[in-house]
């Protein structure tokens, strides 16, 4: 073999040797690396070689693999590849906002068996939408909205059993709505859907009768602007809960469903511009309703109904061309919401009466070219614009009144206001914020496809929109200094669009962490901004200013990378050729006596383990031993599994019961959390937290030796897996412990250790119900005096994380705290912190109402809690909770005053908070089961 041949050889080795060092698995970074060759535009840091451990920008890792890809607005351009389909553990695919992603998706998408979220908004893939994308078991949102797919939409998406939300809106698709037939799939299997979104595409036929039923829970049908025929199908009243519903734009045809008025939690009724016929549906009973347009139909003559003087919540009428005659009402003006009355072109005649009964709301009546031959005048006419061209009442000569005049359009030129100071002048492309300060804004358009109300000139509902876009997304306060509304119009399919900037705090402009971050909050629909707005989607720009990065940066940084890396390798490779034969010599020597002598022998001292772990009291277990405590690791001791491994259930010669939790091969950072939990756990001691009897480092194999927990974990209980009925009592016991762990750590530990994985399933309960905090794999010792936070990769479970954390990368115990919050709403509302795309922190500050019983929180507390005067305490205990998920770190509590707040609360409740808790008590029809260790999420 050549010199050259041999120095080849020894670069790929060196290269593989760096890879194998890593905190990213070795597929998962490929998958990577070919991602970035096929796209431009990636962010600077995915030059590196380590995607999870030195922070590639838009990548989220857990245990060493990729689960999330958040990159809205990077302005990438490419395709997605096949390469895709290699990152097993992907939860989360965000891409949404950018526009330079085009092609075809890759059918291999389908093997993301674990994806959650699939976010494509505003991209320019095209060509069909594979089949395979119904083979995502775990998929709750699919955004496929803004591209330009074609073909039919794919009956497989009705395998998706967990689907909350499908937007597919303004694409190039065609053909009918799939149903199910007994051997294909279809969209009426989605019974969990909250959201079908198909408008501006290309969709035929009729709407499938089968496509409804009692079993759904829609509240969004968008089925506007596309081609379909025939008639609505009555199954649609089955779907009590729908609450927008459009239809318009269509070809439909055939009389309007008689039972309507059935849809009594309906809030906007779209079915203009169709064929329909037949009569004028009755709508009494709709006390909902705030937004009706039956415009442009072909239905049969008759008078004014008297269901338009009874919906009291109606905000806008459009019946234009609706063949209405007859005298309108003067009760029709006095409805208090009502803003604008549209009945153009029908047979309306008589004298025309507004009343002295109308809100200030009303702006708009246009009754343009109908039959009126007077108007009755009074006070307060000039509070709103009549419009009666084309009537009798106007044919009169020299007829000057101001309502004979078809006036221009009305623009709604909104913007937001400086907020007491004096627009800056800025330079070019800066523009000056609400707080008069020149940036670089980060802008898009906000689309409402079905707001509520009409009056585009009422700026208190901009106002709203401002302020709730600042308080109730959780846009970091240090990253964000103000929000700006701007040009508010209506688009050719009848949606509100808004023009939305956000301004950076303290400098003139944002990060890429902070640029995705506020993607990813306004493209997934987390929240709907209010009563007003309804649903939403989000167009982002893409941003070309990133803080820290000049143009061309990129470029330069990329080949500084080249360079730093070939210099870099060849000074390794001579090191590597002068010390390999040293190194040889020197482990052959040591070997033997240091595997007779030491547990740690073949401890791997590398960036994926760690240094030697310093212990205190844990035992080391022989493999062998730990083998004949489990009967072989037999498959009927199997208690768990998760990231990690494997658990199993053991008998120590005493008795004692152990859980024995056992990484799995070829886990590349299972050293590093075994050496933490080891360190940790080992130096630990109270009740609640979970004591460590031992370990194994043997024979390849890494097995950490905990007390079996009965009871199994929080989560588990909550949701009623174990038979075990926690009332509100036991609830305040099980939630004392967990804080008295917590607080042991943060504040008796020496040194103190941060948990940063505060989850209910990693909260485990005895036989007494004594909650016991575990899991300390991704725990972390709290930094000296001198600082007062840990620079660390952000790591710890969705829902539960700390946003401060998130963005900063600084940890500190209030990050815990955080998680401990969200922990309490979980426990006395029992859904997950993220559930069907909503997060608990929101739903309950959003339902919040301090002036009402129980807060008004009475439909999402759970349901197996007694309500009514046995919560005592409730209200101080959601304030508690609330505290610690304050956005800032500093406005929370430490753990030691949480847990003087709830052996407050506790007292207050009748209960001694120092008393042991009770023994579990099943269910009448169960039996307390052993539920280990192994079901705690590892």
């Amino acid at each position: 073999m050549g010199t050259r041949n041999q120095v080849f050889l020894l670069v790929v080795f060196f290269q593989i040797s760096l890879i194998a060092a890593s905190q990213t698995d070795n597929g998962d970074f490929i998958a990577l690396k070919s991602l970035k060759d096929a796209w431009h535009n990636t962010p600077p840091s995915w030059g590196q070689i380590d995607p999870c451990g030195e922070n590639w920008v838009g990548i989220n890792c857990t245990e060493s693999r990729v689960t999330s890809i958040t990159l809205s607005s990077m302005g990438l351009e490419g395709q997605l590849t096949g390469d895709i389909s290699t990152l097993s553990e992907l939860q989360i695919l965000d891409l949404s906002s950018n526009k330079g992603l085009n092609g075809s998706l890759p059918s291999s998408i389908g093997n993301l068996k674990k994806l959650t979220t699939l976010n494509l908004i505003g991209c320019s893939f095209s060509g069909h939408i594979p089949e395979s994308i119904g083979s995502l078991p775990q998929l709750v949102v699919l955004y496929l909205n803004g591209n330009r797919f074609s073909g039919a939409i794919p009956p497989t998406i009705g395998n998706l059993t967990n689907l909350y939300l499908l937007d597919i809106t303004d694409n190039q698709l065609e053909g009918p709505i799939p149903v199910s037939n007994g051997t294909t799939p279809g969209l009426d299997m989605l019974v969990r859907a909250k959201h079908f979104h198909f408008g501006n595409n290309k969709l035929s036929g009729p709407i499938p009768s089968q496509l409804f039923s009692s079993n759904m829970t829609l509240i969004h049908v968008l089925l506007d602007s596309n081609q379909l025929s025939g008639s609505i199908p009555s199954t649609l009243v089955f779907v009590k809960t729908l609450e927008v519903l459009r239809l318009d734009r269509n070809s439909l045809g055939g009389f309007v469903p008689s039972n309507f008025n059935n849809l009594t939690s309906l809030q906007e009724l779209y079915l203009s511009n169709n064929k329909l016929s037949g009569p004028l549906p009755n709508l009494t009973g709709l006390n909902s309703l705030n937004y009706l347009d039956l415009s442009n139909n072909s239905l049969d003559t008759s008078d004014v109904p008297s269901w338009f003087s009874t919906v009291q919540s109606l905000t806008t009428l459009m019946m234009e061309d609706c063949r209405i005659q007859g005298e309108v009402p003067v009760s029709l003006f006095g409805l208090p919401n009502l803003e604008t009355v549209v009945l153009r072109r029908n047979y309306l005649n008589g004298t025309l009466d507004i009343g002295t009964s109308h809100s200030d709301q009303l702006k708009l009546i246009d009754f343009q070219n109908n039959l009126i031959s007077a108007f009755t005048q009074r006070p307060r006419d000039d509070k709103f614009k009549l419009i009666l061209a084309g009537n009798p009442i106007c044919d009169e000569i020299g007829q000057t009144k101001s309502y004979c005049t078809t006036p221009e359009v009305d623009s709604s030129p909104y913007m937001t206001p400086p907020n007491n100071c004096i627009p800056a002048p800025c330079s070019a492309d800066q523009v000056s914020s609400p707080n008069c300060r020149c940036a670089f804004p980060y802008t898009g358009t906000l689309i409402f496809r079905a707001p509520s109300f009409s009056n585009l000139g009422n700026k208190t509902y901009y106002v709203t929109l401002e302020q709730f876009l600042m308080n109730s997304i959780q846009l970091p306060k240090a990253a964000v200094d103000s929000v700006s509304l701007r040009n508010p119009r209506k688009n050719p399919f009848d949606y509100l669009e808004l023009t939305l900037e956000l301004f950076p705090s303290g400098q003139d402009s944002f990060n890429r962490t902070i640029i995705f971050e506020i993607g990813f909050i306004l493209s997934n629909h987390n929240f709907e901004p209010s009563e007003f707005f309804g649903n939403f989607y989000f167009k982002a720009d893409a941003y070309k200013h990133f803080s820290g990065e000049s143009l061309g940066s990129h470029k330069s940084t990329s080949i500084y990378i080249v360079i730093g890396a070939a210099v870099g390798v060849v000074v390794l490779l001579l090191l590597l050729l002068l010390f390999v034969g040293i190194y040889a010599y020197c482990q052959k020597k040591r070997a033997k006596s240091a595997t007779e002598q030491n547990p740690f022998a073949n401890w791997e001292s590398s960036k994926s383990s760690g240094s030697i772990p310093q212990l205190k009291g844990a035992r080391f277990f022989s493999f062998e031993e730990v083998k004949k405590y489990t009967n072989n690791f037999l498959e009927g001791n199997e208690i768990g599994t998760g990231g990690y491994g494997k658990v199993y259930r053991g008998t120590l010669p005493d008795g004692q019961l152990i859980a024995i939790k056992r990484a799995q091969q070829g886990s590349t950072q299972g050293g590093l959390e075994f050496k933490t939990e080891i360190e940790l756990l080992s130096r630990v001691h109270h009740k609640n937290v979970v004591s460590l009897i031992g370990f194994c480092f043997e024979q390849g194999d890494q097995m950490l030796i905990y007390e079996y927990i009965t009871n199994g974990n929080l989560r588990d209980c909550l949701s009623g897996k174990t038979g075990i009925n926690l009332d509100w009592m036991r609830r305040l016991k099980v939630i004392l412990g967990a804080a008295r762990g917590l607080a042991y750590l943060h504040e008796l530990a020496s040194p103190s250790i941060i948990h940063r994985d505060i989850k209910s399933t990693n909260i485990l309960l005895d036989e007494h119900l004594n909650a016991k905090v575990a899991d300390f794999g991704l725990s972390k010792l709290a930094s000296d005096g001198n600082k007062a936070h840990v620079s660390t990769q952000v790591k710890g479970t969705m829902g539960y994380l700390d946003p401060e954390y998130f963005m900063t990368q600084q940890l500190t115990e209030k990050s815990d705290v955080f998680s401990f919050g969200v922990l309490m709403l979980e426990l006395i509302t029992a859904r997950r912190p993220l559930e069907q795309g909503q997060y608990i922190v929101r739903v309950v500050r959003i339902a919040m109402d301090r002036t009402k019983e129980l807060y008004n929180l009475h439909e999402i507390l759970d349901q197996k809690l007694e309500l009514g005067p046995k919560l005592k305490g409730l209200e101080k205990f959601v304030d508690l909770a609330m505290n610690c998920v304050q956005e800032s770190g500093v406005d929370r509590p430490t753990m030691g005053e949480v847990v003087k707040v709830i052996e407050n609360i506790m007292q207050v409740a009748g209960l001694n908070p120092n008393a042991e808790s009770t023994s579990t008590s099943p269910t009448s029809d169960q039996t307390s089961k052993g539920i280990s260790f192994g079901s705690c999420d590892l």
